[in-house]
């Protein structure tokens, strides 16, 4: 007979107030905590996992800035790139103050001690990446900042370090629950949970921030790390937030195969080549200037038509192969060295001898909590009177929505930074070493904002908690706690996975979308009976994928029914019942500017979706008009 475990009754919850609470020790949470740990600010970072071990990590080939240390570059090169990666679906607006910022925040972290690799003259080494041109396409440019391939780890390390410096309090292992939110609307802060004592608190707090990664973990096949199960988008829809743009996920296209552990685009930016059964470099054939070197979302495409073609590799023609044989050893080792190790533990290939298999893999996350370029979490305001409708005019080069709403309206004391966020600089699709160049650049810029709004207009009170701050917190837990019967999270889990895998993937069907829909939907009620059989507290694993559950489904729900609904191919989201020539008069592969440029939102409270515009317009210069997407 196992050991009872008492009815716990929760009596004794602590209430830790703090000026700012950051919840995910990343790369944005932790740039974010380093800036208002500079003004003096009383900060928590809540963390589900030491920092340095952070997901994070996986940005392994460089961070983008056009420091132009290799060749000429400038941040306008890098502002039309990106604005072409993201198939012009990202917030103009927006990407020009990242590409802007870029240069001067990776100074920055140069001067914190961040570990570049170096050029001869003492510079920092850049290597090309997909999607990165000069002269506005027409040539590959090396804009990606690296260490080896190793950047996203030195990031974190250097981050932390320096955080470390300035006195930040990390709250390790602990994981947020729900947001607080009063009957203006206001957040409040986040009810949590310690995994190390089970111990629930509330962490009450003038400013509250996301910054809790992506969620990878909702796809069968994923380059994600385990804890990117969506925990801070789960947050914002239980609590009425909508969620943006959640249809585009990008498939990087080197995961390995049969594993989807990630294998940089640092690889093709070294110069490794990707063929096919017949030894082939076929990218050539589909993106004539940049080769292996075109945007994630083209090579991924790619590579699944040659596999579809009968073109792919091994017993089952289900692969491709990366072949960086012909860069030698030695610049292996020195730039490439963690991938030589994963090739030979992941796929028992010794990279400098023979080719790896790879596939397309899900990687990242377009979508998510709607925010404004000082990480203020937006959302619309007022009625809309009409259907919103938007449209670009490529004979005019107009664009323009008809609305009635104020679609950036702020939420009182939230925001939002990094991959759970959705500012939108990734659009349709994400330029590659824009990730680790997002999160330093918005954490850096939603602090700024932080440190303003709790200093000048918030007073030295904290906003009165409501009387229910527990209810929905202590409902979940209570309800896992007294479960006698029901359904295994684990399973539940892995069957949500499947429908999105089955569903969304590289290529897509309006009838396989429609499909996916009717089946998510219908785990609701599974979802909502789980069953928790063992009820200990202590570092109780069990209880904690228990609750990443509800929130995986609020992702995958969003995932499907934003897809479904969306008539087009943009960017990542391709499907076949809509894809058009490249050449099409109208609408090259079958984007359809003229109706879809505009930003989905979806509510967890009835499954509906609403539409807002993209903000077309930059800061200071003209914007990029849309044209077919050619590399």
């Amino acid at each position: 007979m196992g050991a009872i475990n008492p009815k716990e009754d929760y009596s004794n919850i602590q209430n830790l107030t703090f000026d700012a609470v950051i919840v995910g020790g990343g790369g944005s949470g932790m740039r974010a905590a380093y800036q208002l740990a500079q003004a003096g600010l009383k900060v928590a970072v809540l963390t589900k996992v030491f920092p340095t071990r952070s997901h994070t990590v996986a940005a392994q080939g460089g961070i983008g800035a056009s420091l132009g240390n290799m060749q000429e570059d400038n941040w306008h090169y890098h502002f039309y790139d990106t604005v072409k990666g993201s198939d012009w679906l990202g917030d103009q607006d927006a990407i020009e103050y990242m590409t802007r910022e870029a240069p001067k925040v990776v100074y920055e972290l140069e001067h914190m001690g961040m570990p570049f690799d170096r050029n001869e003259d003492g510079t920092i080494y850049q290597r090309p990446f997909g999607g990165h041109s000069a002269n506005y396409g027409a040539k590959a440019v090396p804009r990606a900042c690296a260490a080896a391939d190793r950047t996203g780890h030195a990031l974190l390390h250097t981050l932390y370090q320096s955080n470390v410096k300035m006195g930040t309090q990390f709250f390790v292992e602990w994981i947020a629950l729900d947001l607080i939110r009063n009957n203006e609307g206001d957040v409040l802060g986040v009810t949590a949970y310690d995994q190390e004592t089970g111990n629930i608190a509330v962490f009450q707090a003038k400013a509250t921030l996301f910054a809790t990664g992506g969620a990878g973990r909702v796809y069968r096949a994923s380059t994600n790390a385990y804890i990117n199960t969506g925990d801070g988008l789960g947050m914002a829809a239980r609590a009425g937030i909508p969620l943006q743009d959640m249809e585009f996920w990008q498939f990087h296209p080197t995961g390995v195969a049969g594993a989807g552990v990630l294998l940089t685009e640092g690889c093709r930016g070294e110069g490794g080549i990707l063929r096919n059964k017949d030894g082939e470099p076929f990218m050539e054939r589909y993106a004539p200037t940049l080769k292996d070197l075109a945007p994630r979302d083209f090579v991924s495409r790619s590579m699944d038509q040659e596999i579809k073609e009968g073109r792919g590799c091994g017993p089952k023609g289900d692969y491709i192969l990366l072949d960086m044989t012909h860069l030698g050893a030695e610049t292996i080792m020195k730039r490439l060295p963690s991938v030589f190790e994963i090739g030979k533990k992941f796929a028992n290939v010794d990279c400098t001898k023979e080719p790896i298999p790879v596939v397309p893999t899900i990687h990242y996350q377009m979508g998510g909590i709607p925010t404004n370029i000082h990480g203020q979490v937006v959302v619309p305001h007022g009625v809309e009177e009409g259907e919103f409708t938007a449209h670009y005019d490529k004979d005019t080069k107009q664009y323009t929505y008809q609305g009635t709403r104020d679609y950036v309206k702020p939420v009182k004391g939230f925001y939002a930074i990094g991959e759970c966020s959705c500012v939108s600089v990734h659009g349709a699709n994400r330029l590659g070493t824009n990730s680790l160049l997002d999160l330093v650049v918005f954490g850096k810029a939603a602090g700024e904002h932080i440190i303003d709004y709790v200093t000048k207009h918030h007073g030295d009170d904290y906003a009165p908690l409501p009387n229910d701050v527990l209810e929905n917190t202590l409902a979940r837990i209570r309800k896992l706690d007294d479960s006698t019967s029901g359904e295994n999270a684990q399973e539940i889990a892995d069957t949500i996975r499947d429908i999105v895998q089955d569903h969304a993937g590289v290529f897509r069907t309006q009838a396989l979308l429609d499909k996916g829909v009717q089946e998510i939907l219908a785990m609701e009620s599974r979802v909502r009976n789980i069953h928790l059989k063992d009820k200990s507290r202590v570092f109780n694993t069990a209880r904690v994928e228990a609750l990443e559950v509800e929130n995986l489904y609020e992702v995958a729900k969003a995932t499907l029914i934003s897809a479904a609904a969306r008539k087009e191919c943009r960017g990542a989201h391709t499907v076949v019942d809509y894809e058009l020539a490249p050449d099409h008069p109208t609408y090259s592969y079958g984007r359809r500017d003229d109706e879809w440029m505009k930003h989905t939102l979806w509510y967890s409270s009835d499954n509906r979706l609403e539409y807002k515009p993209v903000r077309f317009n930059p800061l200071t210069v003209e914007a990029i008009e849309p044209k077919p997407r050619t590399f």
